[in-house]
Order: C-alpha cells, then sequence, then structure tokens
C-alpha cells in the first residue's frame, strides 16, 4: 500500500504536468465558490444594515397601521389608502387608562408630491407630523433655526422644518430659514434645517420635509385619517402588554369582536426583527443555492478533464499495478487529485469572493450613501472549503473507480 506522502506527492506531480488544463478545470469550481461568498457576504451585509436601521427606532417603540396586515409584497400598497387610524383613536390611545404605560402616540402622514423654491423644484421625501417627537425618536438636532411647535400643530400652520440636502438643491449657499418653499401649491415658511443625519430607520433625514400632520391633512391631502401611528412604552418590559392594550383599545373603537377582522395592525420592533432576519436568510440562502448550481456545471468539468486523464495515463496506471499497487491505490491516487483540484478553485474562490465584496460594499456604501459594512461571515468560508472538497468527491469518484478497474495487461498493451 502506498503511503499518504507519496500518494499526495504524485497526485501533485500529475496536476502540475499540465498546469493550464488544471486551471481551467478549477474554472468553474472558482467562479462557483466566488458568487457564493459574494451572495453570502452581501446578503449578511445588507441585513445588518436593515436590522441597524429598525433598532434605531428603539426595542420600545411600536408602530400602527391601518388596514390588515399586508401578507404580501402587493399588499403593502393597501395601508397607504387604508382609512381605518382616525383623531378619535389617537385620543383613545393618549388615555392613560386606556394604554398605561404608552408615554407618547404621534400620528404621522406621507405627502407624495414635489417641492419648489423659485423655478427649482426636486422631489424629497414628505412627512407629516410632530417635529419634536421626530427628532427625540431619532436623535436629531436642528442645525439652523427651531423645530415648530405642537402649537403649530394644533393651528395647522403651514411651517416646515427640511434637511440639508433639501437646503442645498434649493437654495444653495443662501439662507433657508424664513424663506418659503412651494408644496401643492401652499406656500411653507421654513423655521428650521436639521443637522446631517443621513439614513435613519428607513428615512433619509437629509432628503425630508417635515411638516404639521394637520396641515398635510387639511391642506394637501385632504384626509381625516393617518398613515402611521408610532407609540412609545415607558420600557422595553412593557411592549407586550401595551400592544395589548393598543388593540384593546382600538377594537372597542371600530367596534371589532374577532381579532381576524382588525382592520389595523401593530408591529413592534422585535417583530420587525426577527420577520426581516427571517426573510433576509431564506433570500440570500436561497439566492446562494441557485448561484452554487455553477458548481455542479464547474464539477461536471472536472468529471471530464479526469475521464480524459485516465484515458491518457493507461499505460501509467498499467504500470504501477505491474509494480504491486493495488485498486484501492489507484483509485485514492485520482480521487485525490479530483480533491485537489476542486480544493485548488474553493481557495481561489474565497479569495476572489472576499475581494469583490470588499469592493462592491465600499462602493454601495458611497453610491447610496448609507453605512454599508463590509462583512465576511465564516460560514460563507466554510461552506466554500466544503462544497468544493464535496465536488471533489462526488465528481472524482467515478474516474477513480474507472481507473482502479483497469487491467493491467490491457492497460500495458494500451497505445
Amino acid at each position: 500500500m502506498i503511503s499518504a506522502k507519496h500518494l499526495i506527492r504524485t497526485s501533485t506531480n500529475a496536476l502540475t504536468v499540465n498546469k493550464g488544463r488544471s486551471a481551467l478545470t478549477i474554472l468553474g469550481v472558482v467562479i462557483g465558490v466566488a458568487a457564493v461568498i459574494l451572495i453570502m457576504g452581501l446578503g449578511k451585509s445588507a441585513e445588518n444594515l436593515i436590522l441597524g436601521e429598525l433598532r434605531g427606532l428603539g426595542t420600545e417603540t411600536i408602530i400602527v397601521r391601518p388596514g390588515q396586515e399586508p401578507t404580501g409584497p402587493t399588499d403593502f400598497a393597501g395601508t397607504l389608502f387604508a382609512d381605518s387610524l382616525k383623531t378619535k383613536d389617537i385620543e383613545a390611545l393618549r388615555r392613560t387608562v386606556n394604554v398605561p404605560y404608552a408615554v407618547e402616540v404621534e400620528p404621522f402622514v406621507i405627502v407624495s408630491d414635489t417641492v419648489s423654491y423659485k423655478g427649482e423644484t426636486m422631489r424629497p421625501q414628505i412627512f407629516g407630523g410632530s417635529a419634536l417627537f421626530f427628532s427625540g425618536a431619532f436623535s436629531i438636532r436642528i442645525g439652523e433655526g427651531t423645530f415648530y411647535s405642537d402649537t403649530d400643530i394644533r393651528q395647522r400652520a403651514s411651517v416646515a422644518v427640511i434637511g440639508v440636502d433639501v437646503r442645498d438643491e434649493l437654495f444653495g449657499l443662501s439662507d433657508a430659514v424664513g424663506e418659503s418653499i412651494k408644496i401643492k401649491g401652499r406656500n411653507f415658511r421654513i423655521v428650521g434645517v436639521m443637522e446631517e443625519k443621513g439614513q435613519v430607520a428607513f428615512a433619509d433625514v437629509d432628503n425630508m420635509v417635515l411638516i404639521p400632520h394637520t396641515t398635510a391633512q387639511s391642506y394637501l391631502l385632504g384626509i381625516d385619517y393617518y398613515h402611521e401611528v408610532i407609540v412609545r412604552a415607558n420600557s422595553p418590559d412593557t411592549v407586550a402588554r401595551t400592544v395589548n392594550d393598543i388593540e384593546e383599545t382600538l377594537r372597542e373603537q371600530h367596534g371589532i369582536t374577532d381579532p381576524d377582522k382588525d382592520d389595523f395592525f401593530v408591529v413592534t420592533q422585535e417583530g420587525a426583527l426577527a420577520q426581516v432576519s427571517s426573510i433576509l436568510g431564506t433570500l440570500t440562502a436561497f439566492l446562494s443555492a441557485v448561484v452554487a448550481i455553477s458548481l455542479v456545471v464547474g464539477g461536471v468539468g472536472v468529471m471530464n478533464v479526469m475521464l480524459v486523464s485516465v484515458t491518457e495515463r493507461t499505460r501509467e496506471i498499467g504500470l504501477r499495478k505491474a509494480l504491486g499497487a493495488t485498486n484501492r491505490d489507484i483509485r485514492s491516487q485520482f480521487l485525490l487529485e479530483s480533491i485537489m483540484l476542486t480544493m485548488t478553485g474553493g481557495i481561489i474562490g474565497i479569495a476572489i469572493g472576499f475581494v469583490l465584496s470588499v469592493l462592491i460594499s465600499f462602493g454601495l456604501s458611497q453610491a447610496l450613501g448609507v453605512a454599508w459594512e463590509f462583512v465576511f461571515p465564516i460560514s460563507a468560508v466554510v461552506l466554500g472549503i466544503g462544497v468544493a472538497a464535496l465536488v471533489g468527491v462526488v465528481f472524482g469518484l467515478y474516474p477513480a473507480q474507472k481507473a482502479s478497474r483497469k487491467s493491467p495487461i490491457e492497460a500495458l498493451r494500451y497505445e
């Protein structure tokens, strides 16, 4: 029986005889492993980014949205047109007797329109709601001027607070505070400019315009309902109890006795984190599985080359058997050559996937203006090495078996 050291040396020599063919053989494995590494790395980076944005709201934050809870991507648009959350609901939720652990209850509306100033027009994110609540929830400071007050909300004042990108786009180097912008033909006096903040919980603060929700409802949207209500519990420990109180209060307000017929749904940060993490994890696994199909193609290429190698080395096989090599020795040598090929491809693929992940993460961070951090999960490396070895075994076994079964006499006669 041939020693392991001799077997490795023999297999290495056989692969290095034709380096060009060996390199082309592992190309499919390199591409497949690099793609898997890239998908898993970017998927984990995206998951961390989104979960980080969700955590920005705080674990004590509860979001109430109108309509039935979406079960698919097409259902989300329906919540924007649902009108089940109204002022009487806000008043009920603010009563301590109904929701004792709630410290803040604030409604918000979304205005989809352009903002203009002296011929300059842009389409920022326009939210109607409490500027003071918004600043407290997301730790946003005012850079110039001040936030509008709750009095402005009650009086339906036409005032606005804008982000730095909105200021730069519309006013350039000029002072924006005290100037008026137009939204749907109505003038809004700018009372403040927020400090640069970037992306926070899916909202781009720098590209945002905040106005009182009462003003938006009365003069811009012509509605008497809200698109979202944010409730903050007094601590993370009371979130579950607060959610239950909110649901009971709104069902009583709407005359609902069957929870399956709720015309609203409640989202907690913990629930959203678990749901998003599950969705992104499943999506990443699915994409990795799809990309891994290329490894099968690479494996077929390895098997074809190994079969050609068996044919080319028929006399070598006969000579080795004549000198005492067993079927097991021949099989082990060719199987080891196959594994060495795919493992080399796997290591190169991991290196390429690592470099591409770094470059793409940096590019996305610069292009999107978000904190897209590079993540290189160890599980991706283990998977890459493991799959490469498995491909080598699966697709190298048949050629190895074929080589080991050759008759030494017939092999020596082969021309």
